[in-house]
């Protein structure tokens, strides 16, 4: 009889302790579910406010840059504007006299096809595909001719881990415009 029990109690034991395991896996299943339901929600929004930020640091570049070229003073001055780009890229088009900073974003910092003007600066967002891009332009055509390493030619700075170091270099007039020459390391 005393034997009859014990089998018993070690077969209920057996299979509370089984009993256990799954509803420990079960929780956890439902835990990531829960956790990736929130992900799921969430890492949209991270995203947007990481492009709304690297949007806002490449509109203080691009407005560091206006201000080293409209105050550079006379010829053959130069100055050094350290340049990071972590998404997005800037463009030194020399051809079209424009510095330009563009971005496929989810974040839309303008309505869409509608140009706004920050100071000195356009700001456009136009849709591409389930995204955005934003483009943030400089149009030095009025009064300035660019160039970039002595060159008429479209530069671009992509994506870095260390930021670029870009020089500014005032080298006199050039058709009654200033020519403004790029470079960078």
């Amino acid at each position: 009889m005393k034997k009859k029990r014990r089998l018993k109690e070690k077969t209920f034991q057996k299979h509370k302790g089984g009993q256990v395991w799954v509803e420990t896996v079960v929780y956890l299943l439902i835990a990531f579910v829960m956790i990736g339901l929130v992900l799921a929600f969430i890492k949209p929004k991270i995203e947007e406010m990481r492009d709304r930020t690297v949007i806002e640091q490449s509109l203080g570049i691009l407005k560091e840059i206006d201000n080293s070229i409209t105050t550079i003073g006379s010829p053959g001055n130069k100055r050094l504007i350290e340049v990071g780009v972590r998404k997005g890229s800037i463009i030194i088009d020399s051809t079209t006299e424009t510095v330009k900073f563009e971005i496929d974003s989810s974040y839309k910092y303008t309505e869409i096809g509608a140009p706004v003007q920050v100071g000195n600066i356009q700001a456009l967002t136009t849709e591409n595909g389930k995204n955005n891009k934003v483009t943030l332009t400089r149009d030095f055509s009025e009064g300035y001719d660019l160039t970039y390493d002595d060159q008429q030619i479209v530069k671009t700075l992509g994506k870095a881990a260390n930021p670029y170091r870009l020089f500014i270099e005032n080298k006199g007039e050039s058709s009654s415009k200033l020519l403004i020459d790029f470079s960078a390391e």
